[in-house]
């Protein structure tokens, strides 16, 4: 068995682009870094799935986590300050899974259809585990594709923010892949006052192994993005 959890900390040049509400929530960025971390540094899992990872919000990880194995997939699109002044020293934007333990890289690539998505896959314990981010359009399909090419042998864990919700998750990965589903009442992966996009889009999806135990943990606002953990195995 190994316990992950998937988390989209929302890096801060997207948050003042589309002046998202955490960014108003929190004007002193580093403060949101050091919260961001604190979350982090709490949890139990073996292996942690981290989207929208900015340059500092790693290093901060880093600097709090130095047991951890860190895995990273730095994009090669940098987030690009549309509105106001970027307040981080570095910009760049990162996929990463930080893993108790030893874990051995398989895949890292951005996305051919957007430089500012993509997989980063580490096998741990004889298990492939894809951490992933997919763009919310109609690349969506083929990303969905290379990721299935990319788990095809089993055992597999995909953990990320999929931009859908699961019953779409499902059916473009195909009958292989179970998409974990969460209870009634859960709270909302990506909570959402307006819009017609699903709140629930961010998933633990296996082939070939189980997966129990789904839930959704609640960030105190220092993400617009909720926590989703899972046991797998």
């Amino acid at each position: 068995m190994i316990t992950v959890a998937t988390w989209n900390v929302l890096h801060r040049v997207h948050a003042d682009n589309y002046a998202n509400e955490i960014a108003a929530q929190w004007p002193v960025e580093a403060e949101r870094i050091a919260a961001v971390t604190g979350v982090v540094a709490r949890r139990s899992e073996r292996v942690i799935a981290l989207q929208e990872v900015s340059g500092d919000q790693l290093a901060s990880l880093r600097e709090a986590l130095p047991a951890s194995t860190f895995h990273t997939l730095r994009y090669p699109r940098i987030p690009n300050p549309r509105r106001i002044a970027s307040v981080l020293a570095e910009r760049a934007e990162y996929l990463v899974l930080i893993v108790d333990g030893p874990g051995k890289e398989v895949a890292a690539a951005s996305f051919a259809t957007d430089p500012g998505k993509g997989a980063l896959a580490v096998e741990v314990e004889g298990v492939l585990v894809v951490a992933t981010h997919v763009t919310g359009d109609f690349r969506r399909d083929g990303q969905f594709a290379d990721l299935a090419a990319l788990a095809a042998t089993a055992p597999a864990v995909l953990l990320g923010d999929f931009n859908a919700d699961r019953a779409t998750v499902g059916a473009a990965l195909g009958a292989a892949f179970t998409v974990a589903g969460l209870a009634p009442d859960s709270e909302p992966t990506r909570p959402r006052t307006d819009g017609a996009k699903s709140q629930f889009i961010d998933h633990v999806v296996v082939r070939g192994i189980a997966v129990r135990d789904a839930a959704v943990e609640d960030v105190a606002g220092t993400s617009d993005h909720n926590l989703v953990r899972a046991i797998v195995g």
